[in-house]
């Protein structure tokens, strides 16, 4: 413990793994390590193919690849400290290192909310004005948004180190997950945390709250958009380019909404439901979008299918 006058830091935070299945973590590491390479992998042949196909060279697919270099980024932020505790056991994580993972953790997750409502922009201007979509959403346009929401995430998030170093902190030093996550720090202060509670709750809701209100809004126009085309075939042609962001979307968001929940309001929900919840938000979604857009975006499927060809031959 680092002591000055009244004020009490630690020196070190421990996490936890799956509560009551201790013993089972290095069989527990087996589904880990399948997610995570699936993760790493998929997202690194998303980045190839788009970098290789010149006819992948669109708005979509653009974002599609700062998506997947986002969800390299999770998986990378949690990989390290949870592994290391389901191989060897290794729980503690220093304070200023605990404070570093979950900045960039929640910074790559407002990010990935933010691209995921790009997404839908360039899903909604490519239904609703197909032969604009060229000029609204240029390459110069595409980098100032994406330079946008990585501004966004990072000054919104910029205080919350700072907000937490402040506090004191007396007697449990056990985080709830095998990764550090703002709530679950904050919770275990004894100081007056009013201030973390309403600056965190206001950032959610300014970013990711208002990024899922547009997504649902876009989603609204497209569906109007769609309706309003002559044949059954061009409805289905239109609304197939969407499945695979609402795949995404929905990938993403539900865990996300399901543990700001629990840990602002679930006193009662059983921890391991909770550690459950903090995995599938945090691992799940990079390693489902590139599957999920590997099989359902036609394009991709057919550049990827002409890489292993070439390969092959």
């Amino acid at each position: 413990w680092e002591f000055n006058g009244s004020f009490y830091q630690p020196s070190a935070f421990l996490m936890m793994g799956i509560p009551g299945l201790e013993a089972l973590h290095p069989w527990i590491s087996i589904p880990f390590c399948a997610l995570y390479l699936t993760a790493l992998l998929g997202n690194c042949i998303i980045l190839f193919i788009i970098r290789k196909t010149q006819s992948l060279h669109e708005p979509m697919y653009y974002f599609l690849s700062m998506l997947a270099v986002t969800d390299l980024g999770l998986a990378l932020c949690t990989l390290p400290t949870t592994l290391g505790l389901f191989w060897f056991n290794v729980r503690r994580i220093g304070f200023d290192a605990c404070l570093a993972q979950m900045y960039f953790i929640h910074i790559l997750s407002f990010i990935e909310s933010s691209v995921l409502l790009a997404m839908a922009f360039d899903r909604f201007i490519a239904i609703s004005h197909p032969l604009r979509h060229p000029s609204i959403l240029t390459k110069t346009t595409v980098l100032k948004i994406g330079l946008a929401i990585v501004l966004r995430g990072m000054v919104s998030l910029l205080p919350i180190p700072f907000l937490l170093k402040r506090l004191t902190y007396c007697g449990k030093t056990e985080l709830s997950h095998s990764f550090c996550f703002h709530p679950d720090i904050m919770n275990l202060a004894c100081a007056d945390i009013k201030v973390n509670v309403f600056y965190g709750m206001i950032i959610l809701l300014s970013t990711v709250g208002m990024d899922f209100i547009f997504i649902v809004l876009s989603y609204i126009l497209i569906i109007r958009t769609v309706i309003s085309l002559t044949t059954k075939e061009e409805c289905l042609k239109a609304l197939n380019t969407c499945v695979s962001h609402i795949c995404a979307v929905l990938v993403f968001f539900i865990p996300m909404i399901g543990l700001s929940m629990i840990h602002r309001f679930g006193k009662n929900v059983p921890p391991l439901v909770n550690t459950l919840v903090a995995y599938t938000y945090l691992i799940i979604p990079p390693a489902l979008n590139p599957v999920i857009y590997s099989i359902k975006s036609t394009h991709m499927r057919e550049a990827l299918l002409r890489a292993l060809r070439r390969k092959r031959g």
